[in-house]
């Protein structure tokens, strides 16, 4: 661990996203958003022009300016570490490839208990450059912003291994699941390996906090989220509880999930727009936090309607605390979408600092 981590380690209290995920009481509201780096921004557009997705979560120069470009233009609380879900996929040597205007497109699809067994486990050196990224960051980041590492949830990742790439209606993922159960779960078992080996090489590289997104659990019933994917979920919490970070849980369409998915383990549950966060604290139960959710196509409804939809989210998040949640990290309910203003995004930041 360098000097700057250990410095930084020490002074996590000063960080109002550190503060309101641990139930301390931060010095402003704090707000960051998802994928608040990316195609919102001119200045990652004209890196991009010149530069894959893939080649630009694996150099490290470019993951740290990219990661910076939001915290410079927003004056959010906390960056997150620009990467793609299926990072530790490639870095392991899966055959896979980004490709623009459809997602990560996965070469040899995962079908069979022989597809599982050839899988590669990830080594922790090939993801050094990721951990060297953060290093620059730490160097460059305020005292008081938080740095997020990410990874993507053993389902999700498992879901595009299966479906080859992004699905609708997830038919193979599901068929796998419940027709070959011993074969779903030893490639759960095989995915959070490779989660935990890429979260504790950002840990250890001293990120703050980190979120596992599990975007597509809400394709699933409670009842198969609590049989075929919270034991390993549950499992990549608690390997990485030791370095007492945050640790942050988000789905897409998860509201019939928020119990289950409070119960595997993260200190800050993410909640979606689809149900409010006082709502929402009540299905996740009293202790932690809750994260979100203004619907992020209100960003285009012009300034009355996003000033009266930050306040009434604000609000929301109030009444969260007063049924049992420890904080409130103002965000999102998913991500920037491309065509956002960024000039709205950093009005949305200066209203909720001043609530």
């Amino acid at each position: 661990m360098s000097e700057t981590t250990r410095s930084r380690s020490r002074r996590a209290h000063h960080r109002p996203l550190v503060a309101a995920a641990t139930g301390e009481t931060p010095s402003r509201r704090p707000v960051w958003f998802m994928r608040q780096a990316g195609r919102s921004l001119p200045e990652y557009r004209a890196i991009r022009a010149d530069h894959g997705m893939l080649e630009s979560c694996f150099d490290p120069e470019l993951v740290c300016e990219i990661t910076m470009q939001p915290v410079r233009r927003h004056d959010v609380d906390a960056a997150i570490l620009f990467s793609d879900i299926v990072v530790p996929l490639k870095a392991a040597g899966v055959d896979l490839d980004i490709v623009a205007g459809t997602g990560p497109v996965i070469a040899h699809p995962v079908r069979s208990s022989a597809d599982v067994a050839a899988l590669p486990r990830l080594e922790a050196e090939s993801v050094g450059a990721i951990a060297r990224a953060i290093e620059l960051l730490l160097a460059e980041l305020a005292e008081t912003t938080a740095l997020i590492g990410f990874c993507g949830a053993p389902f999700t990742l498992a879901s595009y291994l299966i479906e080859g790439g992004p699905s609708r209606n997830y038919e193979r993922t599901k068929a796998l699941m419940h027709g070959d159960p011993d074969t779903w779960h030893a490639l759960m078992g095989r995915l959070t390996d490779i989660t935990i080996t890429f979260l504790r090489t950002q840990l250890d590289a001293g990120v703050d906090a980190v979120q596992v997104f599990d975007s597509w659990a809400g394709m699933l019933s409670r009842d198969d989220y609590r049989t075929y994917v919270a034991r390993h979920s549950a499992r990549v919490f608690a390997e990485v509880a030791s370095y007492r970070v945050p640790r942050i849980h988000f789905g897409v369409g998860t509201g019939e999930l928020l119990g289950a998915m409070s119960e595997v383990g993260a200190d800050v549950v993410g909640v979606d727009w689809r149900v409010p966060l006082d709502e929402a604290a009540h299905r996740i139960g009293p202790g932690k936090a809750v994260q979100g959710n203004l619907d992020p196509t209100l960003l285009f409804a012009g300034p009355d309607v996003v000033d009266r939809e930050v306040r009434r989210v604000v609000a929301d998040g109030e009444r969260a605390i007063g049924v049992g949640a420890v904080g409130h990290i103002f965000n999102l309910g998913h991500g920037v979408l491309p065509g956002t203003d960024p000039d709205v995004l950093t009005r949305v930041v200066e209203l909720v600092h001043s609530l």
